[in-house]
């Protein structure tokens, strides 16, 4: 293990030019040399990158990194361009032919080492067997977290990735992520079907962050406060420039145009501007060109600047996951940062509707009928010629029904119904059922939003219980703890402690998430996120403890 530590060092710093690599990111890197899969969780800014870029370099074959984003893309390519590493390279939707070809070109004749994709172009056969033919020894996912239902990001697409890791042999596996609290975690290990795993969980505490929580019942009012807030934090030069977010297109336009009233260098972005345009956006903030992007949640993934003082939330976003993510980009350089969420109520209500998709029963069924009449195994493109639903929809059926146990992907990618004596109406159903379950979660996910809006307990105590980590001492950097009304937790010795395994008579197997001096969550793997009394707990015995659980 000391020889395996000193080389990976040694490459960190002969080619990267890093004195010296984090515990975190060695402990990951030991890991891979040593053959397992990995799920690394570290920060915004902790230097995940690093976790592939070094073990890349001593392991056997080009390496496959997974990005979701072309503009990632670009970035990491660039960032390995300063570096003394091998040559980096993309292949995406947005090269002309020519482009795509000298790319391939060079990884397989060994002049590119790392080689990204986006998720969608795995669901291409013809880039899977390309791939195959490659050799590829190392496959790295980045961003996660998209591969969860539970993650903040979720797309269709990465649920792929676990077959076409297999379809490559089942090289070594890394996958990086920011944000990940344990169901999205269980999910990444499952969906990609991770070998002997090993998971590399730094802290989520990020102590430079002040937190804090505006209360407004007024939607027009709370416009205004956001634009006074914003304004303060400008006027101030500890915390001039930052993040904005916002939920709608409409909002993003609207704040950056009353921003700019007020003589803030600022620019919206979201996701109905032109590629180029958002792209221009990007580059003017880290150039310190603008000091303000007003952005809905398409702004941020793999963004790289230190040095940003405020983001504030001009409305509750859907999940703790979203909001730690996004808050993440703040202080990255170590330096205080001032963190405010503006709430009213009635936002969570929008976002319980805008998150209560239904299943797609119709789609559901022609694809449970087109399997199961065929004699054979189909490739996913075909199953597009045979059922006329939108590419999104027939992605969501086929994901659900794998999920429902009742499509099964073979080892050479193809879909097969998986027992033609099971009626495709009950498939159906069981897929239904699979969709309601992650709607349950999903509510379950809204409500711990707003129980972190209304506490007034410390608010780092609450977000960090969200995740699992239990802070013992009030944080004495959020408003609640300015205002006197945070309070310290429990001992450990709890009848229930942190990650312990408890039953519920009604809702089934759970997790312990935090404990407070009068409450405690509870993770239930099929209601989500529950907040229980202690005293109605203790009086009623409604939970039994399982025995604790990592």
């Amino acid at each position: 293990m000391a020889d395996r530590t000193h080389e990976l060092q040694q490459v960190a710093r002969d080619t990267f030019g890093w004195a010296e690599l984090r515990p975190d990111q060695l402990e990951a890197m030991e890991a891979v040399m040593a053959g397992h899969d990995v799920l690394a969780v570290l920060p915004t800014g902790a230097g995940k990158s690093a976790i592939y870029q070094v073990p890349a370099l001593l392991l056997d074959g080009p390496t496959l990194v997974v990005s979701p984003l072309l503009a990632l893309q670009q970035d990491q390519v660039e960032g390995l361009e300063d570096s003394a590493a091998p040559d980096a390279v993309a292949v995406n939707s947005g090269q002309r032919a020519g482009q795509r070809r000298e790319s391939w070109q060079a990884v397989r004749e060994g002049d590119a080492e790392y080689l990204f994709l986006s998720p969608e172009q795995l669901a291409k056969d013809d880039v899977v067997e390309e791939l195959a033919g490659l050799g590829v020894g190392f496959f790295v996912v980045d961003e996660a977290h998209c591969v969860s239902a539970w993650g903040h990001d979720f797309r269709p697409d990465y649920l792929r990735l676990g077959p076409v890791i297999e379809r490559l042999g089942h090289p070594p596996v890394l996958a990086l992520t920011a944000t990940a609290g344990l169901p999205v975690r269980q999910d990444i290990l499952a969906r990609l079907g991770l070998r002997d795993p090993v998971e590399v969980i730094a802290s989520f505490d990020r102590p430079n962050l002040h937190l804090a929580v505006e209360r407004e019942s007024d939607d027009r009012r709370k416009g205004s406060a956001v634009v006074v807030r914003v304004g303060a934090l400008m006027a101030d030069p500890a915390t001039r420039g930052g993040l904005v977010y916002v939920t709608s297109r409409k909002d993003a336009e609207y704040y950056a145009d009353e921003l700019a009233q007020i003589g803030v260098r600022v620019a919206a972005y979201h996701a109905g501007m032109k590629a180029a345009h958002r792209q221009r956006v990007h580059e003017q903030f880290l150039a310190d060109e603008v000091d303000v992007v007003v952005a809905t949640s398409a702004f941020g993934m793999g963004i790289d600047k230190p040095d940003v003082r405020f983001v504030v939330h001009a409305s509750a976003v859907d999940s703790l996951d979203t909001y730690y993510q996004q808050i993440g980009r703040a202080g990255r350089d170590g330096g205080p940062a001032a963190i405010t969420l503006f709430y009213r109520p009635e936002d969570l209500h929008l976002q319980t509707f805008l998150t209560a998709s239904r299943a797609p029963e119709d789609a559901l069924e022609d694809v449970a009928d087109a399997l199961e009449e065929r004699d054979e195994p189909i490739q996913v493109g075909q199953l597009a010629e045979e059922v006329d639903v939108s590419a999104a929809k027939r992605t969501r059926a086929v994901n659900l029904l794998e999920q429902a146990g009742a499509v099964g992907t073979t080892d050479d990618g193809r879909l097969e119904y998986l027992d033609p004596d099971r009626p495709t109406e009950e498939a159906v159903q069981d897929a239904v059922e699979v969709a309601e379950t992650h709607q349950r979660l999903t509510r379950s996910r809204i409500e711990m939003m707003r129980g972190y809006a209304e506490t007034t307990g410390c608010r780092r105590q609450f977000l960090l219980g969200y995740f699992g980590q239990q802070l013992p001492r009030p944080c004495g950097n959020c408003d609640t703890c300015e205002a006197g009304t945070a309070q310290e937790h429990p001992d450990e010795d709890t009848a229930f402690p942190v990650n312990s395994a408890v039953q519920h008579g009604e809702w089934g197997h759970g997790v312990v998430m935090s404990v407070e001096p009068d409450r405690l969550t509870v993770l239930f793997d099929e209601v989500g996120y529950k907040t229980l009394a202690l005293a109605a707990v203790e009086s009623r015995q409604l939970l039994t403890a399982d025995g604790p659980r990592g």
